[in-house]
C-alpha cells in the first residue's frame, strides 16, 4: 500500500515507525524545515523510553502534497488548530481515504470542510506520548494502539480492511469505535482538567495537592455532563463510568493520576504536550467553552482549576521559550 504520513511529531513518527514494519507498505513522511532535513540526514530517529530501546527508519520525505499525488490512505497528524491550515491540500488530492490523528474537537467540520463521502474520512486516536529533542522523538506507549472511526458512524468495510492491511503483521492494537465525535470530545474533557493543574504548577506534576488531583477527575464528570447536555450521546461505559465519585472506575483513575504525579510518567505522558502544545490546549479550551455557552451548565471543579492556571497569553509567550 502506498501510504502517506502527514506531519513528523511524535504520533506522525511512531506511526511511521509501525507502518514500515510491514514491508509491503510504501510509506513516504512529509514533513519541512530542519525537521526534514534531520531525517533524511539520520533517519527517523526514536527512543522508545518504556522499551529501551531507539529505532532508525530510513524513509523517503516530501515538503508538500501535490493535487495528482496518490495515496491508498493518508494519515494527518498534526495539531488540532493546525488541522485546518492542512485541508486546502487535502480536498485539492486525489486520494481517497484519510485519517485525521489526534485530538479534535470539531471533527463533523472537518468532514463538512473535506467536501467528500463521509465514509472515506476517518478520525484516530494513539495512545503514545512523548516528546522531541535533540533531533530525535521520545515515544512512550506500552503496547501500541489506535482507536479510529468515523465521525458519527462505523467505517465502511472498505475503510476497515484498508487500516487492516496497512497494519498486517504490525504489533498494534487496532480499535474501531462507531462515534469518534463523541469519543474526541469525551476524551478532551479529561485532559483540559490534566492540563489547567499542569499549567498551575508550572509542568512539575508532582506538585499536584490530592485536592487538585480529585477535581480533575471532577471536572472531567462535569465535562462529559456537559457534553450529555449539549445533545452529545456520550458512552457513559467508555467515559463518565471512569470519573464518577465512588466507582471502580474512578478508582482505576485515581490511581493513575497518582502514577503520574509521582513518577516520570506525569511529565513523559501529560505535562511536556501541555507545556509545549500550548496553542493547541487554548484551541480546544476555546471549543468546549464554545459547546458549554449554549448548555449553561455548572461545572464548579473545572472553573477552579481553569481560574489557577496563567492566562493563554502567557502560556503561549512561555512555550516559545521553550522550543
Amino acid at each position: 500500500m502506498r501510504i502517506l504520513v502527514y506531519g513528523a511529531g511524535v504520533q506522525g513518527s511512531e506511526l511511521t515507525h509501525r507502518l514500515l514494519q510491514n514491508e509491503k507498505n510504501v510509506v513516504t513522511l512529509l514533513t519541512r524545515g530542519e525537521r526534514k532535513d534531520a531525517i533524511d540526514e539520520k533517519g527517523l530517529v526514536i527512543r522508545h523510553w518504556a522499551q529501551r530501546k531507539t529505532t532508525v527508519d530510513r524513509v523517503p520525505t516530501i515538503d508538500h502534497l501535490a493535487p495528482e499525488d496518490f495515496y491508498d490512505v493518508i494519515f494527518v497528524a498534526v495539531q488540532a488548530q493546525q488541522v485546518a491550515d492542512v485541508l486546502p491540500a487535502l480536498k485539492a488530492n486525489r486520494s481517497e481515504y484519510i485519517v485525521f490523528l489526534g485530538n479534535q474537537p470539531h471533527a463533523r467540520s472537518v468532514v463538512q470542510a473535506m467536501q467528500r463521502p463521509a465514509d472515506k474520512i476517518a478520525f484516530g486516536f494513539q495512545n503514545n506520548a512523548g516528546r522531541r529533542e535533540n533531533g530525535q522523538v521520545l515515544s512512550v506507549h506500552a503496547g501500541f494502539g489506535i482507536t479510529v472511526g468515523g465521525a458519527t458512524a462505523p467505517l465502511s468495510g472498505v475503510f476497515r480492511q484498508r487500516l487492516q492491511a496497512a497494519f498486517d503483521g504490525v504489533k498494534v492494537r487496532l480499535t474501531f469505535y462507531s462515534d469518534m465525535d463523541e469519543w474526541l470530545k469525551c476524551h478532551i474533557a479529561f485532559i483540559l482538567p490534566v492540563c489547567y493543574a499542569a499549567y498551575a504548577c508550572g509542568g512539575d506534576l508532582s506538585r499536584l495537592t490530592a485536592e487538585q488531583r480529585k477535581q480533575i477527575l471532577d471536572a472531567a464528570w462535569e465535562g462529559c455532563n456537559m457534553l450529555k447536555a449539549a445533545g452529545v450521546p456520550v458512552n457513559d461505559k467508555e467515559s463518565t463510568a471512569y470519573y464518577e465519585a465512588c466507582t471502580p472506575g474512578r478508582k482505576k483513575m485515581e490511581r493513575m493520576l497518582f502514577l503520574l504525579a509521582k513518577t516520570p510518567l506525569g511529565e513523559l505522558c501529560a505535562s511536556d504536550h501541555a507545556m509545549y502544545a500550548v496553542a493547541e490546549m487554548q484551541y480546544l479550551d476555546e471549543a468546549f467553552a464554545g459547546i458549554r455557552a449554549a448548555t449553561n451548565t455548572a461545572m464548579p471543579a473545572w472553573d477552579t482549576l481553569r481560574s489557577e492556571m496563567p492566562t493563554w497569553k502567557t502560556l503561549l509567550l512561555r512555550s516559545k521559550h521553550r522550543v
